[in-house]
């Protein structure tokens, strides 16, 4: 996006974005801090949609498996992982490969993060009708 992109076009490309991305599970995010900081929701789809996540260079599933190692590492982010679990199926990931990302946060993160992930995942993968995995 160029300098001369408005604030308003900004959000719009954002949130066709955050639409692709993670459906309505985004949008009711961004709703929810409509009355009480609504320029937050604001910045996190114009900026982090529209500006960031919409760069080229890495593929959506990839950017998903980067979002789901740091809200891992983060800790304490269980509803933020719910969404990005949920957008991570929806741009191709399959319920094995994320179950492996946390396995593989575990390494650098530690346990007791990586079974918050997956007992999110669970909860998701439930929501889904996508267990039993094995």
């Amino acid at each position: 996006m160029s300098e001369n992109t408005s604030r308003q076009e900004r959000f719009d490309q954002g949130k066709d974005v955050l639409d692709r991305i993670d459906g309505e599970a985004g949008a009711k995010v961004i709703e929810a801090l409509s009355d009480i900081a609504p320029e937050l929701g604001h910045q996190i789809v114009a900026w982090g949609f529209g500006e960031i996540y919409a760069r080229p260079g890495l593929e959506p599933r990839d950017r998903q498996l980067v979002t789901l190692g740091m809200l891992t590492a983060l800790g304490g982010c269980e509803p933020q992982l719910d969404v990005h679990i949920n957008a991570a199926l929806n741009v191709g990931l399959t319920p094995q490969q994320i179950i492996e990302a946390f396995l593989h946060s575990s390494v650098y993160c530690g346990f007791p993060r990586a079974i918050n992930a997956v007992f999110t995942a669970k909860k998701v993968f439930t929501d889904r009708g996508l267990l039993p995995l094995v």
